[in-house]
């Protein structure tokens, strides 16, 4: 008999988020982390960036204060750049310490160390082997890098960005890449005063792929109103440490053009850790691009003892995905009949200024689909609550198809947006349509009511709108 049912592979998101729930089904479960627990999500990406945005978002309205009433003398609000990191770093322990508690609560065997496959798909961890029925690969991915673009004392990727060690922040920086974490981090640093340009390869510089565009556009026009220098089109060359400053080089319409910045950010995406792991040797595919290849119904792969889940699999590359494939997993496991993961209708946010959030379809979606589509839209300024809270830019903008279908994609941008789109996810994901959720009352004042009387006007009479 084996020693453990299950073996993880990884102690981020989809990992520990396998291994309590394997536990709570009654599963004997070990767990593998060479790191913390927790991984990039807790540790250098998800909880530490939405906690330097929530510092920028307190040193912003701070500096709006006037507009409550308040007088801040000019000048006495200040940016301490180790404080900021020292409070973000305190949430991030906090949350690692309780995350590990838990594990050892349910009763999980952590082991800390560099795991590997064995031929059998069991797993290694610096020469111990775990023996166990099951095992799910959970490794998650790091920080893609171009060639040109390596890291160095001025130059960093997001696990860098949100593990400040710099007194101060400098104060030009060049953000290389406008996704979601180009887009955040550049939310931040415009925010606390930072000379910041973004460079994009695609013309639109601002989230280019996959966010709907007229969406998108109203959180390039804030950032550009913040003083976000925005440039699409932008062939970046190899980057030139001057010692005080880098030298970034890029190519534009043809043209050679350069600036100089005291830091530079890497945001050009991240790859599958899915390298020198005897992935291969276990029977385990690998697409292309390094990606864990997987039934999505179940999310095993080709090895029948063996799954794989979160940022090393071709998905969305989010947490809560992340959770999700892991109770499918472990429900297969199980003999159950999992649901698998509609990737196409999860919660996507970007928790700039103002937030997007979004679940479904774009509009330039449901065209390429050839489905043939009613649009609403509604801004904030009318809304009582945007406007208690001093936040009115964006959009509610709700997409359904025609002739009274259901509602296929729900996009928000503005105040609170990564909480609203929870409601949105239910309708895209029960199909209904602008009618079933008419009925249905938001509370007033509440951000919540420009959802709902946006989908009122399908039926071409309003409320406020």
């Amino acid at each position: 008999m084996s020693d453990y049912d299950l073996c993880v592979l990884g102690g981020g998101p989809g990992g520990y988020a396998a291994a309590l729930y394997a536990a709570s089904a009654g599963l004997s479960v070990a767990i593998v982390e060479k790191d913390a627990f927790g991984g990039t999500c807790l540790n250098r990406g998800c909880i530490p960036a939405k906690g330097l945005l929530q510092a920028a978002e307190v040193y912003r309205t701070a500096r709006g204060a006037g507009g409550f009433g308040f007088d801040l003398p000019e000048g006495e609000i200040g940016v301490d750049w180790p404080r900021v990191n020292a409070r973000k770093q305190g949430v991030v322990d906090q949350l690692v310490k309780g995350l590990e508690g838990l594990i050892t609560r349910r009763k999980v065997t952590m082991f800390r160390g560099f795991g590997a496959l064995n031929a059998d798909g069991t797993v290694t961890v610096d020469g111990q082997r775990i023996d166990a029925t099951h095992t799910i690969i959970a490794t998650g991915s790091v920080p893609k890098l171009f060639p040109g673009m390596e890291r160095g004392p001025r130059v960093i990727t997001s696990d860098e960005a949100t593990n400040s060690t710099w007194d101060t922040l400098p104060n030009s920086i060049a953000v290389i890449g406008g996704g979601v974490i180009g887009v955040e981090f550049a939310s931040v640093y415009v925010d606390l005063g930072v000379q910041t340009t973004l460079l994009e390869f695609m013309d639109d510089p601002v989230l280019p792929i996959g966010t709907d565009r007229q969406v998108a556009d109203t959180v390039a026009a804030s950032l550009t109103k913040r003083g976000l220098r925005a440039i699409g089109g932008a062939k970046v060359g190899t980057l030139v440490d001057n010692g005080d400053t880098v030298t970034v080089p890029y190519e534009r319409d043809g043209r050679a053009e350069s600036l100089e910045v005291e830091q530079v950010l890497i945001a050009v995406g991240r790859r599958p850790l899915s390298e020198g792991m005897g992935f291969t040797e276990a029977g385990v595919q690998l697409d292309d691009r390094g990606f864990v290849e997987v039934d999505p119904t179940t999310m095993r792969t080709a090895n029948p003892k063996v799954y794989a889940v979160g940022d090393v699999v071709n998905s969305p590359g989010l947490a809560h995905v992340a959770y999700a494939e892991a109770v499918v997993a472990v429900q297969h496991i199980l003999g159950e009949q999992p649901v698998p993961v509609d990737y196409g209708k999860v919660a996507n946010i970007v928790y700039s200024h103002p937030e997007i959030a979004w679940a479904g379809m774009t509009e330039q979606q449901a065209s390429d689909a050839g489905i043939e589509i009613e649009v609403r839209r509604s801004g904030w300024p009318g809304n009582g609550r945007s406007m208690i809270i001093g936040d009115t830019e964006g959009m509610v903008k709700i997409i359904a198809e025609a002739g009274g279908g259901p509602v296929i994609g729900i996009h928000i941008a503005g105040p609170w947006a990564s909480e609203l789109i929870n409601g949105g996810y239910y309708a895209v994901n029960w199909e209904a349509t602008p009618e079933d959720l008419a009925h249905l009352i938001h509370a007033h004042p509440s951000l919540a009511e420009n959802l709902g009387e946006t989908v009122i006007t399908f039926s071409g009479r309003s409320l406020h709108h």
